[in-house]
C-alpha cells in the first residue's frame, strides 16, 4: 500500500463528516419535518409568518449593523495612526489592545455591566444602546487587528508617488490608502458582524434579553421544538453563508487591485 501526501487530510474529512456534515444533516431534517418524521415546509413558513420571528430577526440584524459600523469608526482611525507611526513600541501598543481578550469574558461583561448600571441606573431603560456597547467592548479587538495588519502592509511608494504628483494628504487617504485597506475593512467586518447576529451571551448578561436570534433559538429548543428551533438555525446559517460569499467576493477583487479602479 502506497502512501501518498493526500492520505494527510483522511483524519481532517473524518473529522468534518462527523463534527460537521452529520450534525448539519440532522440540522436540515428536523428543519423540514414534523413531530411525525413527516415532510413539511410548515417551519419555514410559520418562520416568515411569526412577527416573533422576524422582529428578532431585524433587530439582531440591526444590532450587528450598528455594532460592525461603531467598531469599524472607532478601530480605524486607532488602526491607522498605529500603523503610520514610527514609535519602536508600536507592537506592545497594539498588545494592549488585545489584552482585554486574554481576561475572562463573563468577568469583562460582568464589569461592564457595573459601570453601565453606574451611568444609567437601570439598564433595562436602554436595551439597544447597551447592547451596541457591549458588542462594541467586546469585539473590537477583533475589528482593530486586521485593519492594522492590512494598513502596515501597504506600499509606501504610492502614498509618496500620489503626493509627489500634487494630492494632498486628505485625496491620498482617500484615493490610495482606504481604497487599498478594504481587505482588512472586509476581513473585520465579517469577525464582528457574524458574531454579533447571534452572541445573547452579552444581551443576557446585561439585561436579561432574549430579543437576539441567538438566544430565540435556544428558546425554542429548550420548549423541545426542535423542528422549529432547526428551521431558525439553517435560516441563519443560509443568511451568514450569504453573507460570507459577498463579502468574500468583494476580499477577492480588491486583493487583485480592484479597490483602486
Amino acid at each position: 500500500m502506497s502512501f501518498s501526501r493526500k492520505s494527510l487530510g483522511i483524519p481532517y474529512a473524518v473529522f468534518l463528516l462527523i463534527f460537521v456534515a452529520a450534525p448539519l444533516i440532522v440540522l436540515v431534517f428536523y428543519a423540514f419535518t414534523n413531530g411525525q418524521g413527516q415532510f413539511t415546509m410548515h417551519n419555514l413558513s410559520s418562520f416568515f409568518s411569526d412577527p416573533n420571528t422576524l422582529g428578532t430577526l431585524f433587530y439582531s440584524f440591526a444590532i450587528a449593523c450598528v455594532t460592525t459600523a461603531v467598531c469599524l469608526l472607532l478601530a480605524y482611525p486607532v488602526a491607522y495612526i498605529l500603523a503610520m507611526s514610527t514609535i519602536p513600541a508600536k507592537s506592545v501598543v497594539l498588545m494592549l489592545f488585545v489584552l482585554p481578550m486574554w481576561i475572562n469574558f463573563s468577568l469583562r461583561i460582568t464589569a461592564l455591566k457595573e459601570i453601565l448600571n453606574v451611568l444609567e441606573g437601570n439598564l433595562a431603560m436602554h436595551p439597544f444602546l447597551n447592547a451596541v456597547i457591549g458588542m462594541t467592548y467586546d469585539f473590537l479587538p477583533f475589528m482593530i487587528l486586521p485593519l492594522f495588519t492590512t494598513i502596515s502592509k501597504l506600499d509606501g511608494a504610492l502614498r509618496e508617488a500620489a503626493m509627489d504628483l500634487g494630492a494632498d494628504s486628505l485625496r491620498t487617504f482617500l484615493q490610495i490608502t482606504l481604497p487599498l485597506s478594504v481587505p482588512g475593512i472586509i476581513s473585520g467586518v465579517s469577525m464582528v458582524f457574524l458574531p454579533a447576529m447571534t452572541n445573547y451571551v452579552v444581551l443576557d448578561m446585561l439585561y436579561n434579553s432574549t430579543y437576539i436570534m441567538g438566544s430565540l433559538i435556544g428558546s425554542y429548543f429548550a420548549a423541545y421544538n426542535w423542528h422549529g428551533g432547526s428551521m431558525i438555525s439553517l435560516i441563519l446559517l443560509a443568511l451568514i453563508c450569504l453573507f460570507t460569499l459577498l463579502t468574500g467576493g468583494g476580499e477577492e477583487e480588491t486583493a487583485r487591485g480592484g479597490a483602486l479602479l
